[in-house]
């Protein structure tokens, strides 16, 4: 469903980001990307819907190459592709409603979304979503008053009503203590999984991934290290991806926290 092909980024300090990354995701697929700051995580998240530009290789999303694309065919494109922000990324003095609608902009046209005449239909999905995420009745709140974790779920609602194809998810629990944190990974693997979504999300926080994300794929300097399921994820390669560390005391935290997972 997305295929990175050498995928390069060179910034013009000379700093190569990304170093010639071969990956597929399947349609369906949650992936998690973890490393240490600096790793490319980030960098090859926003070369996927060109907010950053890729120095060379390839971004194919089914059949079409997005790096080959103009201005008025990746705007399109993009359609296809919903972001959530670790940021949060909400126009404060907006309701929640006109948050999440807002995620319709690239179909609705300039002039229908400065108005707020938003098609019935995609009032009546905002108000499903928001269903969905537990805020319904929160719809005519402004951004500015919610918590954390409900700005995170509005952002989740506005990447969904695009009716994406892939989520590019940025760090969504950063900001977040760990209870919510939890709730807000969980509601995101689920949502993907009752729409047949695929997934790409830059978390540096490793026992959630390995709680909640199938697939695993770690990156230093740039390169892939590490590429499989969580259970995979041995001490020796967690050294291999941030350094040295104790991470068997981390492996057996994460096996005590899934257990507790499960019997909830």
């Amino acid at each position: 469903m997305l295929r990175l092909q050498k995928l390069t980024k060179t910034y013009k300090t000379g700093d190569q980001a990304l170093k010639a990354i071969d990956l597929e995701v399947p349609k369906g697929q949650v992936l998690a990307l973890i490393g240490p700051s600096g790793a490319g995580k980030s960098t090859m998240i926003r070369c996927i819907n060109r907010l950053v530009e890729p120095t060379s290789g390839a971004v194919i999303l089914e059949n079409t190459d997005l790096t080959k694309l103009g201005p008025g065919a990746l705007r399109r494109a993009r359609r296809e592709m919903g972001m959530i922000f670790q940021e949060y990324a909400l126009v404060e003095r907006l309701t929640v409603m006109e948050n999440v609608l807002s995620g319709r902009l690239g179909y609705v046209g300039f002039w229908r979304s400065f108005l707020r005449r938003y098609p019935q239909a995609d009032v009546d999905e905002a108000f499903r979503l928001l269903d969905r995420v537990g805020l319904l009745h929160m719809a005519d709140k402004r951004a500015d008053e919610l918590s954390g974790g409900q700005r995170q779920r509005v952002g989740i609602c506005r990447a969904l009503i695009q009716n994406p194809k892939l989520l590019l998810v940025d760090e969504p629990t950063a900001s977040l203590d760990p209870k919510t944190s939890r709730q807000i990974m969980r509601l995101i693997t689920e949502l993907c999984r009752e729409r047949g979504l695929a997934a790409i999300i830059n978390i540096h926080d490793v026992a959630l991934a390995q709680m909640f994300v199938p697939r695993i794929v770690g990156l230093r300097f740039g390169e892939i290290v590490f590429d499989g399921v969580p259970a995979a994820l041995t001490a020796e390669k967690l050294t291999e991806i941030y350094g040295e560390e104790d991470w068997e005391a981390t492996i057996e935290a994460v096996e005590d926290d899934e257990e507790v997972e499960a019997a909830q």
